[in-house]
């Protein structure tokens, strides 16, 4: 247990390390001069002096390896500076707009499980037949249809034209639902499909046979056997889609004017505010490597032949 502990330990230590580095690395090479857009937002007369005495200041002069020296230093000392157009701690301005994400991206997940849950298990019960017509059909649009796209129409039919939910901001439980209804119904597509196949694999096997021979009803052998049977591909897929679903999260809080962390960051690009992207990508990763760590528990609790496998050899 303690091998396990500290080997994950060290994966987590390597990984933030990495990503932190080459996001460092990429945010420094990119055009644009974070300087001017800190002058800009004072609206003064600068000088050239004035500018390189700011440069100075924020240590732009140095290299980029002694520049991430010291980022590094301050980020193990849970420091991850202030914001450059601000001047807010970079990590209280993020947890401040984390829970309008994680709201967002709760309701985007109940959307897609409402949808595809039913029609997955629909195609997959009565295959070939008109419901899973209709089923693929409803698939095949939501993978073609734009996520943004989709945000406009909604906003111009339940907000413009008929005046039933507010169309941007934040402003209670109504505002979320435009937002979670485009990218739950944006990325449903995609389990739909593949919770029809692994459910027709799962309903072919020897074990959903041999259930049936012993008399289990139809709808016991479905949920009890089948349908869990079919979650781990599901789940695996969730894992590694999750850096798309956050990407989408991002286009949609732009589209709807939602302040979360998308917002924020796409607000710090344009500024080029460095503290808060390199805060921002920290937060994503580890986000993600949780969630990532969660699927792999997950899976080996959904997957018998696994638990097996490590018990034996163990």
């Amino acid at each position: 247990m303690l091998r396990i502990i500290g080997r994950r330990f060290l994966e987590v230590a390597l990984f933030l390390l990495v990503v932190t580095f080459v996001s460092f690395l990429f945010m420094r090479l990119a055009p644009g001069d974070p300087v001017l857009s800190i002058l800009r937002v004072d609206d003064v007369s600068v000088t050239t002096q004035q500018i390189e005495e700011l440069r100075e200041e924020l240590g732009f002069n140095d290299s980029l390896l002694v520049q991430y020296g010291h980022w590094l230093i301050q980020f193990v000392q849970l420091d991850f500076g202030r914001s450059y157009i601000t001047n807010q701690p970079v990590l209280d301005t993020i947890l401040a707009s984390l829970p309008a994400t994680i709201e967002l991206t709760i309701g985007s997940l109940l959307v897609m499980l409402c949808v595809a849950i039913p029609l997955g298990s629909l195609a997959a019960l009565y295959r070939n037949r008109w419901i899973d017509q209709v089923s693929r059909g409803v698939s095949l649009f939501g993978a073609a249809v734009p996520s943004f796209w989709l945000g406009l129409i909604l906003i111009d039919w339940f907000a413009v034209r008929w005046n039933l939910l507010p169309p941007m901001g934040r402003e209670g439980l109504f505002s979320a639902i435009l937002p979670s209804l485009t990218l739950g119904l944006a990325i449903s597509s995609v389990y739909v499909r593949l919770l029809r196949s692994s459910l027709l694999d799962s309903l072919s096997q020897e074990f959903i046979r041999a259930a049936r021979s012993r008399g289990l009803s139809e709808g016991r052998i479905f949920f009890a056997h089948a349908f869990r049977h079919s979650l781990p591909p599901v789940i695996t897929v969730f894992g590694v889609s999750l850096g798309s679903l956050i990407g989408g999260v991002v286009v949609i809080e732009v589209i709807f004017a939602y302040p979360g962390i998308g917002k924020l960051v796409v607000d710090a690009i344009r500024q080029r505010d460095y503290p808060m992207i390199q805060g921002y990508i920290f937060v994503m990763a580890v986000i993600i490597f949780v969630v990532n760590s969660g699927v792999d528990l997950s899976y080996r609790y959904l997957n018998p032949e696994l638990r097996l496998k490590e018990r034996k050899g163990s």
